[in-house]
């Protein structure tokens, strides 16, 4: 073997004292400086020796040559001059090229560190993200929307002001555009602080000072179809950390709402994380919306009010020390722009709570009470020693409803997602209900066999079947004749590219669909849903209901995080049995030709329900059918085609 070459092992020794860093790299540039003076005071001094009156004169006389092109028309002698000239280029080149290269990437790369998000933040009592997915945007949208529910959230943990951290994978300029693109953020994006890292390391969970946070919200991670890591995985993990990092340091756990996709994991979800926490099943909660949908046509417009960000009603939940001592009719009669929904009332043993919805009017609302009211605005919540006090209203219980015919309902299924196991189960949950579900997709059936088999869901309780067809192909979509089904469900599809690649999928299905449904006399009733909340407006006018997965979902996540007993208030809801939202025809109720709502709220509640408003057959100006919690003197001219929107229990 040859023996290595000196040169060779310069140039090594050299190169792994630059890999080092700005410092090393300085360093090693600082050698070279020194050598270049030492041989260049040197050559000056040998055959000049008078004129300098020691070596560190001469080395010196170099240095400033070297790095001072000014001194070069000093010197007299042609060698002096020649050496002299040799220091100023080896100057030009050592000194000002080399150190200001080194000096300029280092503060590029301190500059981009800074930028992605690197440096701890130093908070307390903040809000943070963990995780960077579609509904993002959304969600701090929310947060900063709920201003007067924020400003209750600020009060209970002594701060003043909301700051959020959002942790993202790759945290920079394109983060920051999307969020000053959501509305409800705009100009609110730089308040928004980033930073870089994945929530299943401990130092990124460090960076966002999760300990110090007043609550973390973990949204779902989407994975890819092939992926084998589940994103509900990554959430446990997350919260694995967290509770590593608080044992670690002996510090109290901070307030988590965590969103999991298979609600089969709340078990591991309870066991990894003992501290305070709230678990949203994303894929559950939109199921239970879609089978809701179907169940009672119409129903996303309430979804769409009362569970996304923008104008209208919102469903609020106030402590009982707000109300103390009074009945649940005195209080009504106190909240003339909000109506009062129910009671969470403490379970005797002291853990979780007790759902009493629609509450009795003579209940008496006592201080460890949680009051659940629908309202605009969180003011209206609250007690106005200015309003006008509105007569009390004695709610009737409930009359028992007519058995109820076991009729079948046809639903057609268009697309695949990871939701539609969840989705099958939750049809099947509805044992007083027959279903026909037809699931259409190009995915080949045993794959999805396989993926209803891993879930636990049954086809044979809803009638199922797997059908192979692709609903973007006009011959297949006829052949399974769209029109003779009770539902038809379009899903967006998680197994392509991007969001905005499925959803433009999904509406161009839908405009296929409608051009099929043309053509015959019958019409099932449409629900699309969508992925992406950009897309929210470019079907407006269309005929089909639509559910917007991830708007949804921000908005639970975020009111959770403000107010965590409103995760109970929205699975009783929206679940099979209990109290439900649902849709009455005016004749069904002795109601007078000409009502205002505080008639129609009488009448209502002699039946032992709760009138929350009501659905017009005709669209207003603005395209909307749903006018919640109206004013009570506002006269409402009921047609035969437009349909109360009552809170009932239903058992």
């Amino acid at each position: 073997m040859l023996p290595f070459r000196i040169v060779d092992r310069i140039k090594f020794v050299v190169e792994r004292q630059l890999v080092k860093g700005a410092g090393f790299q300085l360093l090693v540039v600082g050698l070279f400086i020194a050598l270049i003076s030492l041989i260049g005071g040197l050559l000056v001094i040998l055959p000049h020796a008078g004129k300098f009156e020691s070596v560190s004169d001469a080395i010196w006389w170099a240095f400033l040559r070297l790095t001072d092109p000014g001194y070069l028309g000093d010197d007299v002698g042609t060698w002096q001059r020649v050496v002299s000239t040799l220091l100023t280029i080896s100057g030009y080149v050592v000194f000002m090229g080399t150190l200001v290269a080194i000096l300029t990437r280092w503060l590029i790369a301190k500059m981009e560190d800074l930028e992605r998000g690197l440096t701890p933040v130093t908070l307390k009592n903040h809000i943070v993200v963990l995780g960077w997915t579609a509904q993002t945007p959304p969600l701090v949208a929310e947060l900063f929307g709920s201003s007067a529910r924020m400003a209750r959230f600020l009060e209970k943990h002594d701060t003043q002001k909301l700051r959020l951290v959002v942790l993202a994978d790759e945290a920079g300029a394109t983060q920051l555009h999307e969020l000053a693109s959501e509305p409800g953020i705009r100009r609110r994006a730089r308040e928004v602080i980033l930073r870089s890292g994945s929530a299943l390391q401990p130092e990124a969970l460090h960076r966002v000072a999760c300990l110090e946070a007043a609550a973390v919200i973990v949204p779902s991670q989407v994975q890819g179809a092939d992926s084998l890591v589940p994103a509900d995985v990554e959430t446990v993990k997350a919260l694995l950390s967290i509770a590593a990092e608080a044992r670690h340091l002996s510090s109290a756990l901070p307030f988590v709402v965590a969103e999991i996709q298979d609600m089969r994991k709340l078990a591991v979800i309870e066991r990894a994380y003992p501290g305070p926490v709230e678990v949203v099943a994303g894929d559950a909660t939109i199921s239970r919306l879609m089978v809701q949908n179907v169940l009672h046509p119409n129903l996303s417009e309430v979804y769409n009010e009362l569970l996304t960000a923008g104008t209208g009603n919102e469903i609020f939940v106030r402590g009982g020390e707000t109300a103390e001592g009074q009945t649940v009719a005195g209080l009504a009669a106190r909240r003339p722009d909000a109506i009062v929904l129910g009671l969470l009332r403490p379970e005797a043993s002291g853990q979780g709570w007790r759902m009493d919805m629609p509450a009795r009017t003579d209940a008496v609302i006592r201080p460890e009470d949680r009051v659940v009211l629908l309202a605009r605005d969180y003011e209206d919540t609250g007690p106005d020693p200015k309003a006008a006090l509105l007569p009390e209203i004695e709610r009737q219980a409930p009359r028992p409803s007519a058995p109820r015919e076991r009729a079948s309902q046809r639903v057609l299924v268009l697309g695949w997602n990871r939701r539609v196991p969840s989705l099958v189960t939750e049809f099947a949950s509805y044992t007083d209900r027959e279903f026909s579900l037809d699931l259409v997709s190009v995915i080949p059936m045993e794959e999805r066999q396989r993926e209803l088999d891993r879930y636990g869901s049954d086809l044979a309780r809803v009638n199922g079947r797997l059908l192979d067809a692709d609903y973007m192909v006009e011959e297949d979509l006829k052949r399974l004749e769209p029109a003779g089904y009770d539902t038809v469900l379009l899903l967006s599809s998680d197994r392509i590219g991007s969001d905005e690649e499925a959803d433009a999928r999904a509406m161009v299905g839908y405009l296929q669909l409608e051009e099929i449904l043309r053509e015959g006399n019958a019409r099932p009733n449409v629900i699309m849903e969508l992925s992406d909340p950009d897309n929210r407006h470019l079907l407006y006018g269309h005929q089909s209901e639509m559910l917007i997965s991830p708007m949804i979902l921000s908005h639970v996540l975020a009111q959770v995080a403000l107010r965590r007993e409103l995760r109970l208030v929205l699975d009783e809801l929206f679940t099979q049995g209990g109290a439900e939202i649902q849709f009455r025809d005016p004749a069904d109720y002795p109601l007078p030709a000409s009502a205002d709502f505080r008639v129609v709220e009488k009448t209502v509640a002699a039946e032992g329900e709760v009138a929350l408003g009501v659905f017009r057959a005709k669209a207003n100006e603005q395209g909307r059918h749903l006018q919640l919690n109206p004013p009570r003197n506002l006269y409402l001219e009921l047609t035969a085609s437009d349909r109360l929107v009552v809170l009932c229990h239903t058992g």
